[in-house]
């Protein structure tokens, strides 16, 4: 049994939840539950049940409340908490398992240690505010409570939401950032940082003018509603906007980025674009690349990735050429996942450092070698004799972007891509992992490591089920357990009826509408050239022929298949799978996708 005090006061069993109606035992709850393990004196308990105008038999009363509340314990079935009476008042005990207020500063304590890794902070913190069931107390009718507990709690909430959005920020996914911060600015208007952040999301992802905008409604509240000036930070934003000036790293080399971190004692410290970006100069492994929550399968391609990353070279080998190695495949299929996790593990292996570098920017357009060489330059600093460095140049678009940063001999360099890149294979040699979609048993143990071994295997046949729906494929897996994490009361098997009914539309986040299946594609058939695309759209909507994977009884073909060069360039592109000698493939997810690209563009075509 857990309690829920994140919200309206509840007891939850597994999936079942029972809101409590308001009733004197349940403020009683409320005010026990909010100082769990300590003792919670018997004047404060009168207080928040009866007010400041006590009964005169208030003290009999409380012992009466107290008992009531015990039945209730027993009519739901409350079994390992108990209330108990020590001197001076009461006390109940519970822990981060069976009190949610517990659960979530344990994840925002365990989240404050992982300062370093910005990406496991934010999903840690993340995972934390998902405990926020809705208004606060709702059933709780006391006024003390209300007065003197809920806008503490809710500073609670406010700090880690204003931490998310500095993660966002500082991760260059400003657009995911505007989500929370539209909301946070309007339900909390005289709370400036809020306002910062959304201004500074906007101006980042090319919004100048709304930026502008924003900061004179604010300027405005402030002066009519509290008749105070803007923060001293908020005017200095808008001077930077007016002048054009560069807040952040849309696109930056990150490697084990600190926000607001000093640097440890005898490292080097250098200033990308905005980031603070430690470098260290002592014990090798310092500064890892951030780990991957919940990272499962593809065990064979980590192990050897890593093999080759930390293997001697060969004898004979050409020393003046860095080690390449090159993860491609759809997008979606987890390639900088497996880049980032293979990183974190050979990170005692290069003792110089270990760069992230995105290549391509938020709006998808790809930086120039010259750009990113400079950075590169710039973060690295002079080659200290004898130590390695690895270099991750995550979601490459072509060779040309890869080739003048292949220089240093002591660089290893994992490169991203939805391209084949067989041109930089052929001119710089290397090794090439293509991922396809997980495996069944890959997938299976994806849920597992997300949602917990009881949830799952409470439901083996429904966690199947959702994995086939998902078509094994990683990206739409991470949305889904995304999603059930956020609702842990909703079964699995629901989850496979309500999935079912239209996968694309669902797999999606609704606080973060960029992580979708469908944006993904999307994107991807933005960046294609246009008779790439119109090919592509024709076999997503076309029959199997047009792959070449069936031929009429007769021997004849109803359609005349897409060119060879075609199919070979949209595999490259990760978009189809497999190929000659075999018949290529596309991912029912992908099908199914321009399939409904197709319907809503006939549809916009009929009404013009």
């Amino acid at each position: 049994m857990r309690f829920q005090l994140l919200g309206p006061l509840a007891l939850a069993d597994g999936p079942d939840v029972v809101v409590l109606q308001p009733s004197k035992p349940v403020i009683l709850l409320a005010a026990l539950l909010l100082h769990a393990n300590s003792t919670v004196s018997a004047d404060y308990l009168q207080r928040a049940v009866w007010g400041e105008d006590q009964p005169a038999t208030a003290r009999a009363a409380l012992q009466t409340c107290v008992l009531r509340l015990r039945r209730l314990f027993t009519k739901h079935g409350v079994t390992g908490t108990s209330i108990e009476a020590v001197p001076g008042g009461y006390r109940i005990t519970a822990g981060p398992p069976t009190l949610d207020l517990l659960g979530f500063r344990d994840q925002v304590r365990r989240a404050t240690a992982l300062a370093g890794d910005p990406e496991a902070e934010l999903y840690t913190l993340k995972d934390a505010l998902s405990l926020w069931q809705g208004s606060l107390l709702a059933n709780v009718r006391s006024d003390v409570l209300h007065r003197d507990e809920v806008p503490r709690l809710s500073e609670e909430r406010l700090r880690a939401v204003e931490r998310v959005c500095d993660l966002l920020l500082g991760l260059g996914r400003c657009g995911e950032a505007l989500v929370d911060l539209w909301t946070a600015t309007r339900v909390y208007p005289g709370h400036e940082r809020f306002h910062e952040q959304l201004i500074e999301a906007l101006y980042r992802t090319g919004r100048q003018s709304q930026a502008l905008a924003e900061y004179r409604r604010v300027k405005g509240f402030l002066l009519d509603e509290l008749g105070v000036d803007p923060s001293p930070s908020l005017r200095q934003l808008e001077l930077s906007i007016l002048r054009g000036e560069d807040l952040g790293a849309g696109g930056a080399v990150r490697a084990a980025v600190e926000p607001a971190a000093a640097p440890a004692p005898g490292a080097t410290s250098r200033v990308i674009q905005g980031a603070a970006v430690p470098l260290p100069a002592a014990a090798p492994g310092a500064g890892p690349v951030p780990a991957v929550p919940h990272f499962t399968g593809r065990e064979a391609e980590a192990a050897a990735m890593a093999a080759r990353l930390t293997a001697p070279p060969s004898p004979g080998a050409d020393g003046g050429r860095p080690l390449t190695v090159l993860v491609s495949g759809a997008p979606g299929i987890g390639k900088s996942a497996l880049a980032q996790h293979v990183a974190h593990l050979v990170r005692d292996s290069f003792p110089a450092g270990r760069l992230l570098v995105r290549m391509t920017r938020a709006d998808g357009h790809p930086r120039t070698a010259d750009e990113v060489a400079a950075e590169v330059g710039a973060a690295l600093g002079p080659a200290r004799a004898g130590e390695r460095a690895l270099l991750v140049l995550d979601d490459v678009v072509d060779a040309d972007q890869v080739r003048p940063l292949l220089t240093p001999p002591d660089l290893a360099v994992v490169v991203t891509s939805r391209m084949g890149l067989g041109g930089l294979i052929a001119t710089h040699g290397g090794w090439v992992h293509r991922l396809t979609a997980f495996t069944e048993a890959e997938s299976y143990a994806l849920l597992l490591a997300a949602l917990g071994t009881e949830r799952v295997e409470d439901e083996p046949r429904a966690a199947r089920q959702l994995t086939a729906l998902c078509g094994h494929f990683p990206a739409a897996l991470r949305i889904i357990t995304a999603r059930l994490l956020t609702r842990p009361g909703l079964r699995l098997g629901d989850a496979v009826d309500w999935l079912g009914d239209d996968p694309l539309a669902r797999l999606t986040l609704t606080d973060s509408p960029d992580h979708s299946v469908s944006g993904l594609f999307d994107r991807a058939l933005d960046r294609l050239d246009p008779r790439l695309s119109e090919a592509l759209l024709r076999i997503g909507t076309g029959p199997p022929e047009l792959l070449g994977e069936a031929i009429r009884t007769d021997g004849k073909r109803n359609h005349p298949p897409v060119p060879e060069d075609v199919l070979e360039q949209l595999a490259d592109a990760g978009l189809l799978e497999d190929g000659p000698p075999g018949p290529y493939r596309i991912h029912d997810l992908l099908r199914a996708h321009l399939r409904r690209t197709v319907r809503i563009r006939n549809r916009r075509t009929e009404k013009v």
